[in-house]
């Protein structure tokens, strides 16, 4: 018999027996890892050139009295040990392979879970990989962007007098730390859009939780960005904007389901109309059985 014949057909509904999951399973991190690792080898040979863009935002000091005219401290940039340099180097090249990987794992996740969602969702699922990377990016970009406004705030609670010494690794650390968190911030209005789309919450009731919305996104702004304010309003804003941009989406996706079926969408306290007209009975149905009158009555 040949191969192909032998093969057993793939089930409509995505079923599958567990041995075959946890090998679709291993494939898809082996491919995952694989492509992580190829971008960190290559992000190897530009790892010096990434580190000074990291470090770039940090007012560097060439000489110890050196000071801005309006009273900024600067920082002496250092690298403690001499395996130091290299540990860096591994760790910045692993920041970039993950995070220019991303397409290629977020797939490769959808992959897995895909064979158990329906049509529309795995349609669905597709466009939250392909907007969820690029806000992902512009999260990052924007935490980088807010950096040289953020470290002088933060060497500005200086001692008199006192020198500071910055290590690549705190750099690293606090980029990485915003970066991440910036990202995740950015992703806020892609998960209510799957929650709206999935079913689970409608944007009226998204629209109604705006104001803990707010000052929620405004403790979490207050808590991940330093003490300046306008470090705290330049994340605050642009997140609270996608909130309200995933909020008429949502709006508009419920209007939809409206329009194709009034009874798609129901409120959490409301119920679908019942048909309470009284209808006449039938009389007793003759079921031919001797002996008690032919009727299913037993009396």
């Amino acid at each position: 018999m040949p191969k192909a014949a032998r093969k057993k057909a793939k089930d409509p509904e995505g079923r599958m027996p567990l041995t075959e999951h946890l090998r679709e399973l291993r494939n898809r991190l082996a491919i995952s890892v694989l492509a992580v690792v190829v971008i960190t080898i290559v992000a190897l040979f530009f790892a010096k050139s990434i580190m000074n863009f990291i470090t770039e935002p940090l007012p560097q000091c060439i000489e110890l009295e050196d000071a801005d005219p309006a009273g900024n401290r600067c920082a002496t940039l250092t690298q403690a040990g001499l395996t130091s340099p290299f540990a860096t180097y591994i760790k910045v090249s692993l920041m970039v392979g993950f995070v220019l990987a991303s397409p290629v794992w977020l797939y490769q996740a959808w992959g897995f879970m895909a064979p158990g969602l329906h049509k529309n969702e795995k349609k669905y699922t597709r466009a939250v990989v392909a907007v969820g990377v690029p806000l992902f990016l512009f999260g990052a970009y924007f935490a980088y962007w807010l950096l040289p406004r953020a470290i002088p705030v933060l060497l500005s609670f200086s001692a008199d007098g006192a020198e500071n010494l910055v290590s690549v690794d705190d750099i690293l650390d606090i980029t990485v730390r915003m970066a991440v968190a910036f990202g995740f911030a950015f992703e806020l209005p892609l998960v209510l859009v799957m929650l709206n789309f999935g079913g689970v919450v409608s944007g009226k009731r998204m629209l109604g939780w705006w104001r803990g919305m707010v000052v929620g996104i405004a403790i979490f702004a207050a808590a991940i960005t330093p003490t300046d304010m306008m470090s705290m309003i330049a994340l605050q804003v642009p997140v609270t904007g996608l909130y309200f941009l995933a909020t008429g989406i949502a709006l508009l996706n419920d209007y939809r389901r409206r329009r194709n079926d009034p009874e798609a969408q129901l409120g959490d306290d409301e119920a679908s109309d019942l048909d309470l007209t009284p209808s006449s009975i039938d009389g007793p149905e003759d079921i031919g059985r001797p002996g008690r009158g032919g009727y299913d009555d037993a009396t």
